[in-house]
């Protein structure tokens, strides 16, 4: 797929003048300010967070309610529940309350639903199945409970009190939950001048909302002498944190740069049994990045939940020896590789439906649902259809009179505000402008196609149609080197809201004929010249489309490539075009 080179406009008075206040290079001044960083003393925050520049916790709305409720439970000895999520977020962020709360003295169950049986969030039926097993009057709902204002009403009625600790969008009207601790329910706070590295809890996902409430717990426990709140490191929880919020996908700047900096150091060295033993079956390298937890460890974590329970993701995580942990994770692994298969076999079918009848001048969203198309797996073959064909994508599975399906967008058209106007044709559904879920019946299929192509069309421009492909810079070949790489690490952790670091360099040559890779041939190694240095470049997925000739401008990452024991500057490719 051919992309829309969107480089950033060049700012050289502005990087060069941040670049000499800083003491780094134009090039790295550029990348920031196309971060939207462009004040000095911002920049140093970003470029060494610091644990120190996290926020008072009870500054989040409502948690000063939530820590109130908390402490009376301890005084008066009433056990809870913590009712989870299914996913990373949410097995991580229930795994570290549990951690906290028991080593501080509450009695403290969990429970995640069944993603087939009792569907998502804090359903009646999931609730119902938490309370024969764990009859308590405190629930503390996590990842989960923002709009569930017939279920916690439900609650209410039975004397149980509900704490809400989420970050997804709450429904009007709010549930009335005893606190509701959500980040969506206040403006940014600035404190000082430090705002957004510290004070925007906006982004958080709930593993770094639930770090908060322990430290919340902790720094009033230390306040009252609340025993064991003394001694406890609330550093030893960042490795979960960490897990959880580069696994949910939320933007790596302000507080989740803090403390994703600090938990992937703590990963790398974690003691945590569970983690451990993932690491062992994942094959992770010594020291972890943002990609080994989102390409190595999550999926693992995520597979049990995605096909059945996510309880064995919990207990591994909770796991206190390595006998008991390496069963659970060699478990998980066994779990993704059957996710896996069943992910590829219907993502083939769905791209071989879609590729056999697409037409790109009238298809603006794609729709495909088949029966018996297992509904923990949609959301990743949305994704992958999207990748394919660059179109809004529903896929949809399951059996009976409601299937459930997952949506994904591209930029410039909201999925949640379409799905507003197709509410005639779903049983339910909810999400955000990039992803949504619904569940319909599968007659409605086709009256749902054609509604949303209707609403595309009026939306979008062909222009949208064609992925952005965002470039930092133009650079020369000779600027790329090991010292420029290292500076650009400077970066990480990158992810969602910090992307990597994109260049291109114009009027480039091959320098040796190209040489194709892999089992298939899919793959392309090529040496690039601009006639005084030459750098190996590598073309991944390459496939058989068109190869560069001649004089051509090339898209690119930097890279330092380890093999056989030694290390080159490779750029690994993104797109080409004639010069």
């Amino acid at each position: 797929m051919k992309f829309r080179w969107s480089p950033a406009p060049p700012q050289p008075l502005l990087a060069e003048n941040l670049a000499a206040q800083l003491k780094i290079s134009p090039l790295l001044a550029q990348c920031l300010v196309n971060r939207g960083h462009g004040e000095p003393a911002v920049i140093e925050n970003f470029l060494q967070p610091r644990l120190k520049h996290l926020a008072d916790p009870f500054l989040l709305p409502n948690m000063a309610a939530a820590v109130e409720r908390l402490l009376r439970a301890h005084e008066e000895k009433e056990p809870l529940v913590i009712f989870g999520d299914y996913d990373v977020d949410g097995v991580t962020s229930t795994a570290l309350l549990v951690e906290v709360l028991r080593c501080l003295g509450w009695t403290v169950e969990f429970y995640l639903p069944h993603r087939m049986d009792e569907g998502y969030g804090l359903s009646r039926d999931g609730v119902e199945n938490c309370l024969k097993k764990f009859p308590v009057k405190l629930l503390l709902a996590v990842d989960c409970g923002s709009t569930a204002v017939e279920t916690i009403a439900w609650l209410r009625e039975r004397d149980v009190d509900v704490i809400v600790l989420d970050h997804h969008q709450i429904s009007n009207p709010a549930p009335a939950a005893v606190a509701l601790v959500n980040p969506q329910l206040s403006d940014p706070v600035q404190i000082g001048n430090r705002q957004p590295a510290t004070g925007n809890f906006h982004e958080l996902c709930s593993a770094g909302l639930a770090f908060k409430l322990a430290h919340a717990l902790i720094k009033h426990g230390r306040e009252t002498n609340l025993p064991g709140a003394a001694e406890f490191d609330l550093r030893s929880l960042l490795d979960l944190v960490a897990l959880g919020t580069i696994a949910d996908l939320v933007p790596l700047i302000g507080e989740n740069r803090i403390l994703v900096s600090a938990g992937l150091e703590k990963l790398s060295t974690t003691k945590r049994p569970g983690l451990v033993a993932l690491k062992e079956v994942a094959q992770c390298p010594p020291q972890l990045g943002a990609y080994e937890v989102g390409f190595q460890l999550a999926p693992r974590l995520n597979a049990a939940g995605r096909l059945e329970t996510a309880e064995v993701a919990l207990h591994l995580v909770l796991a206190p020896d390595l006998q008991r942990a390496m069963p659970l994770a060699q478990e998980l692994d066994l779990r993704n590789r059957e996710r896996q298969k069943i992910e590829r076999g219907i993502s083939d079918e769905a791209i071989g439906v879609v590729r056999s009848k697409f037409d790109a001048q009238k298809d603006f969203v794609i729709v495909e649902g088949r029966l018996l198309w297992h509904i923990g797996v949609v959301g990743i073959v949305a994704s992958r259809v999207l990748q394919q064909f660059y179109r809004p994508t529903f896929i949809i599975g399951g059996e009976g009179e409601a299937w459930r399906g997952s949506g994904r967008s591209i930029a410039g058209f909201d999925l949640a505000a379409a799905l507003r106007a197709c509410d005639d044709l779903l049983i339910r559904h909810g999400g955000h402008a990039m992803a949504a879920g619904v569940t319909i019946h599968p007659d409605k299929l086709d009256a749902f196609r054609a509604r949303l192509n209707e609403i595309a069309r009026r939306s979008l421009k062909p222009d949208d149609l064609q992925p952005p492909l965002r470039l930092d810079a133009e650079v020369g070949l000779k600027e790329i080197s090991f010292s420029m790489l290292a500076e650009l690490d400077r970066l990480k952790p990158m992810g969602q809201g910090n992307p990597p670091v994109q260049f291109f360099a114009r009027g480039v040559t091959h320098s040796r004929p190209l040489q194709r890779m892999g089992a298939d041939k899919q793959h392309v190694k090529m040496w690039v010249t601009d006639g005084a240095v030459t750098h190996e470049c590598v073309w991944w997925g390459a496939g058989t489309g068109s190869l560069p000739v001649g004089k051509f401008d090339l898209a690119f990452a930097p890279q330092a490539n380890e093999y056989n024991g030694r290390t080159t500057v490779q750029l690994k490719v993104l797109d080409w075009q004639p010069a």
